[in-house]
């Protein structure tokens, strides 16, 4: 590989750690959805606008939020909701304050899939990530995302991603 003026190549250590991060990320997020696929035939994204929605007043949330809170676009979140909506988990309408945006609402029957489906995606998160660190090292994970979360927010303040 040749020097780029300026780069700050990573090192043996970096490298390694890079690599299993990446690696283990993109394995975990599989294997969560795999498990939920299987039980519940819902996708982690599915459980996921689940989640935001049943945490939100009125178990509702403008689909501009909805994709913001998940850091998608919002063509995806759109074919997403479009999907449960068909299923009867959500129901879309016309924003009551403005009449131009639209929001998604949980309904009984997609609270109703989120309780079962929760116990379920708990105990994988459990298993496959938190219960194999020590409390303090997660506790830096998470100062680690979050530190990554504002940087990107920081290089791209149009798209707010927290949570």
């Amino acid at each position: 590989m040749s020097e780029a003026r300026g780069t700050r190549w990573l090192d043996a250590d970096q490298q390694a750690s890079w690599r299993a991060f990446a690696v283990g990320v993109t394995l975990l997020l599989d294997r969560l959805d795999e498990d939920l696929q299987r039980a519940f035939d819902l996708s982690l994204t599915e459980y996921e606008i689940l989640v935001r929605l049943s945490e939100s007043p009125e178990r509702s949330l403008r689909m501009a939020q909805l994709a913001d809170a998940l850091a998608h676009s919002r063509s995806r979140v759109t074919h997403t909701v479009a999907r449960m909506q068909r299923a009867g988990l959500v129901d879309r309408s016309v924003s009551p304050e403005d009449g131009r945006g639209i929001v998604c609402t949980l309904t009984r029957r997609g609270h109703d899939l989120l309780v079962e489906a929760a116990p379920v995606h708990v105990a994988g998160v459990r298993d496959y990530l938190v219960d194999l660190s020590a409390r303090e090292d997660f506790a830096a994970l998470g100062r680690v995302m979050n530190a990554v979360t504002d940087r990107l927010i920081e290089c791209h303040p149009e798209a707010d991603l927290r949570p």
